[in-house]
């Protein structure tokens, strides 16, 4: 199977441009993105300087001075024609999740949203098993699809000023796991202690695009424990069978 062609080539300025795949976000579309990504780190055409994979489309930073926009459109082309939808990275991540209390203070008010009891919203949330689209925002930042529609809520009205770092949120159809402390508009559900971005760990992003995740709800006496881990470099989420 090759990657479809109707796609369109968007200039983004001087220095970059988008190929659009769709407007959806829907996992065949990702798997395209992520296809022409991977053809394009495999053999990458004159003045490529870096990729960015989103839900549906593929960012591209290129020099000027090497190529151009209708140039390197037609490498990309070319590239798209050669390459493979890539469904999955083959990688999950369980990542362990202390649910609601101070961790997730939008949790008994998303479980009376869906008229639920709290336990059987943390059971929704972490029976899914989630798809990383993208990783963007703030480094690390991890954009989840495969949310329990039963469950999702539109975003708050007010967003916060401060989401703290490893809160575990949802928003519309998305959820995502919080790397780093930003503001938001999402739901927390709760927070995990795993860090997505650490500089100093080798790797500096523990998980990508094409990963899927799983949360294993964890009492929050074990958070302290958890978190020193996390601070010492620790992965804290296990790799799991897919």
């Amino acid at each position: 199977m090759r990657l479809t062609p109707n796609f369109r080539i968007l200039p983004c300025g001087d220095a970059a441009l988008s190929v659009e795949f769709g407007d959806e976000v829907d996992p065949a579309l990702n798997a395209q993105v992520l296809g022409l990504d991977a053809a394009i780190a495999a053999r990458p055409p004159a003045g490529v300087i870096e990729t960015v994979p989103t839900y549906r489309a593929l960012f591209v930073r290129y020099d000027p001075v090497a190529t151009g926009f209708a140039e390197l459109a037609q490498a990309l082309r070319e590239s798209a024609a050669a390459a493979k939808p890539m469904e999955s990275s083959g990688r999950r991540w369980r990542i362990p999740v202390v649910y609601g209390g101070e961790m997730g203070p939008d949790l008994d008010a998303v479980a009376r949203r869906h008229a639920l009891t709290t336990e059987e919203t943390i059971r929704r949330h972490a029976a899914a098993i989630y798809r990383i689209y993208m990783i963007g925002f703030t480094p690390g930042f991890a954009y989840l699809g495969g949310l329990d529609p039963s469950i999702a809520t539109p975003r708050r009205d007010m967003p916060r000023a401060v989401t703290p770092a490893g809160a575990i949120m949802i928003g519309g159809v998305q959820a995502c796991v919080q790397c780093l402390a930003a503001p938001s508009g999402w739901h927390i559900l709760g927070r995990t202690p795993m860090r997505n971005f650490l500089p100093a760990r080798d790797p500096v992003f523990l998980m990508g695009t094409g990963d899927e995740v799983v949360f294993q709800p964890v009492a929050a006496r074990e958070w302290a424990a958890l978190e020193k881990a996390a601070e010492r470099g620790e992965p804290v989420a296990e790799r799991v069978a897919a």
